[in-house]
């Protein structure tokens, strides 16, 4: 499959839905600050929907500093600018590859569309400046779920694994096919490798 049908295929659908989740988390749930770990359990404790704002980035890093919404929001255009550099390299022949930069790409316009949005639909900041509602930008995250053993890791999470959403499913299962298509890269080099 070429990589335009790809991106139709598999990015578009994948965005559309990570969009839909979205606004459906948005409107359902209040914001985060109004009420005290309101969910929806889909399998008792387990997995339940949530509403999270994370201005960081994974595990919610950065979350909450002046500095976050600022940086993340140039990150991942500097993301899409090695994406475009790379493939012009032609680094990402293969197809596990192209399916990873496929699944990056709705990944990362999945949550810059966040960052540059969910700030102007806050009604606290709805009189607030440009800047400042642009600095208000947010990733919502939906999906939470109890890992078996992860309180061990970390004490205060009680089990449960940051929220996250669909674009950031993409991100990982992209971080695991270049992984892999990486490693058999490596593989077919050694075996084409002459013997010495």
């Amino acid at each position: 499959m070429n990589f335009t049908k790809l991106v139709l295929c598999l990015t578009l659908p994948l965005y559309v839905l990570d969009q839909i989740t979205k606004a459906w988390t948005v409107g359902k749930f209040p914001p985060p600050w109004s009420y005290d770990a309101f969910q929806i359990p889909v399998i008792e404790n387990v997995f339940h929907l949530v509403r999270v704002h994370n201005q960081g980035v994974a595990f919610g890093f950065g979350n909450g500093t002046a500095w976050a919404p600022v940086v993340f929001l140039f990150v991942p255009l500097l993301a899409l600018t090695m994406i475009r550099i790379f493939w012009v390299k032609g680094v990402f022949n293969h197809p596990l590859s192209k399916l990873a930069v496929a699944l990056l790409l709705c990944g990362i316009f999945g949550n810059l569309t966040d960052r540059l949005l969910q700030g102007f639909l806050l009604d606290e900041f709805k009189n607030a400046s440009f800047w400042q509602r642009l600095g208000e930008g947010y990733v919502v995250d939906f999906v939470s779920i109890k890992l078996p053993l992860y309180d061990k890791l970390v004490p205060s999470s009680g089990g449960w694994w940051p929220a996250f959403n669909v674009a950031d499913s993409c991100i990982c299962i992209a971080a695991f096919l270049l992984f892999i298509g990486g490693l058999r890269d490596e593989q077919l080099a050694k075996k084409n490798a002459p013997a010495s």
